[in-house]
Formats: C-alpha cells, sequence, structure tokens
C-alpha cells in the first residue's frame, strides 16, 4: 500500500505540471474578437518598441521558443495568427526571451552554452549505454566508466534543465509581465489569466527536470 502511494505520487509530480500547464494553455485559447491584433502582432510590436532590430518573427511547428542563434521568436501557427489570450502572453514571454539575450543576461548565456553542449552529451549517451554489455564482457573495468561517462552527460542535461527554470520564470514574471502592464494592452480581468499563462509559460521545463533529475538518480545507484 505504501508503494502505491509513492507511485501515485511520483505520477503526480511528473505528470502534474505538464498536465496543467495544458489545461491553463487551452483555458485562454479561444479567439477574442475584442482583441485588436494576434500574438504574432503582438510580437512585432514589441521588437519593434523594444527597438530589437536583429530579432525575427516565423511561425514553428517544433513549439513556441526563441533561438539565440538565429535570434528568431518562434511562434506556432495557432499563437501567430490567434487572437487569443494564450498566443499574446506566449508572444511576450518568447520575446522576454530576446530581451535577455540582447542585454547579455549571464543565466540565459550560460544555459545557451549548456544546451549546445547537452545536444553532443544527448547523442553519446545511448552508445555509452549500449556499450555497456560488451564491455563487462571484455573489460568489466572499461564498462564502469562507460557508465560514469554516461551519467555525466545526464548529469549535462540534467544542468541545462536547471538553469532553464529561472531564465524561464525571469522571461514570463521579469519581462513579459511587466510589458504587458506598463503597456495597457490587456484589462485587468486578462492580466489575471495572463499572469496564470505566463507562470504555465515558466514552468514547462519543470516535468522535463524532475524525470532528468529520477533517471540521473536511476543510473547512479549502478555506480555505489
Amino acid at each position: 500500500m505504501v508503494w502505491l502511494v509513492v507511485l501515485v505520487g511520483v505520477l503526480a509530480l511528473l505528470l502534474g505540471p505538464s498536465l496543467w500547464v495544458r489545461h491553463v494553455m487551452k483555458r485562454h485559447s479561444h479567439e477574442r474578437r475584442d482583441y485588436p491584433g494576434t500574438g504574432g502582432d503582438m510580437a512585432r510590436h514589441l521588437i519593434n518598441q523594444l527597438q530589437l532590430q536583429q530579432v525575427g518573427l516565423e511561425s514553428t511547428e517544433q513549439g513556441d521558443h526563441y533561438d539565440p542563434r538565429q535570434r528568431m521568436v518562434r511562434l506556432s501557427q495557432d499563437n501567430l495568427d490567434g487572437k487569443s489570450l494564450t498566443a499574446v502572453a506566449v508572444a511576450a514571454h518568447e520575446v522576454g526571451h530576446a530581451i535577455q539575450h540582447a542585454k547579455g543576461e549571464s543565466l540565459f548565456q550560460l544555459r545557451t552554452v549548456l544546451a549546445h553542449v547537452a545536444v553532443w552529451s544527448e547523442r553519446i549517451i545511448p552508445i555509452l549505454l549500449l556499450a555497456l554489455p560488451l564491455l563487462a564482457w571484455w573489460q568489466p573495468g572499461l564498462s564502469r566508466w562507460s557508465l560514469i561517462l554516461a551519467v555525466a552527460a545526464m548529469l549535462i542535461s540534467t544542468l541545462v534543465h536547471l538553469v532553464t527554470l529561472p531564465v524561464e520564470w525571469d522571461a514570463s514574471f521579469g519581462k513579459a509581465l511587466p510589458l504587458l502592464q506598463q503597456g495597457g494592452y490587456l484589462s485587468e480581468q486578462d492580466m489575471q489569466g495572463a499572469r496564470q499563462i505566463l507562470c504555465a509559460a515558466a514552468l514547462t521545463y519543470v516535468a522535463g527536470s524532475l524525470i532528468s533529475l529520477l533517471n540521473v538518480w536511476r543510473w547512479w545507484r549502478y555506480l555505489k
């Protein structure tokens, strides 16, 4: 019975944030005919207002994000062309990342560097793990080093997730929310909904962080 409660608790911890984020985004995604523009219009307006001349805007099928290499705010088609509270708030959030980049904020830069390293580390993890049985048969000592390197690569990915959380929170509440408040773009009632959306946008990576930590712990046990 105790293990069942623990299992349910772990599943709730891992799945809860993602389910809540989807619920909040969907709740505020209905079309608003009283809005003068789309999420894309909001992004363009903020980019121009903040004089981020090098920042572009385009649609994507890979989820809303800001690409620091291309200096590009990318929005899903629904948020780019949609007149909804979700579209407007998400657009402001992604422009928030462009502001972090333009200001050269240290956490944003660290996250960008670590993300590049994590791409390569995630590629070698499967190779190292697949090599474990062969190395254990051929040279047991090498198999342990292979596992150590695999766990180290996992730790880099986990570190990216952990650094991402404060970067996302700042993009929402340090950048996007003040822009929306000071610009008077939304009513007070819509601002309450925008806060929920911005919180959801900031917590998008929580589930990934928890799963990454759990995965590192699972493999770390074999090194003891």
